[in-house]
């Protein structure tokens, strides 16, 4: 038979793991809510470069159409003379 004696370490010693085991999860991860933080940094960098690319291929196809009416301007003109 257990001694009273035991059977209450027993008990003391399985209150203490379970109370013990949420600070134990916590000190193996240190640091849960940082991991979303670069993600939403990565999407912004994205977000930052894909308007970045956009703007310059504008400004490319206004710089062109420019030229290409600068072009015609020219040929147009001595034909009216």
């Amino acid at each position: 038979m257990i001694s009273h004696f035991t059977r209450i370490s027993l008990i003391a010693l399985v209150s203490a793991a379970i109370g013990l085991s949420p600070i134990s999860v916590m000190a193996a991860d240190p640091a849960p809510a940082a991991a979303p933080a670069p993600a939403d940094q990565a999407a912004a960098k994205t977000a930052k470069k894909q308007a970045k690319k956009e703007k310059k291929a504008e400004k490319k196809s206004k710089k062109k159409s420019k030229k290409k009416a600068k072009a015609a301007s020219p040929a147009a003109a001595p034909a009216a003379q």
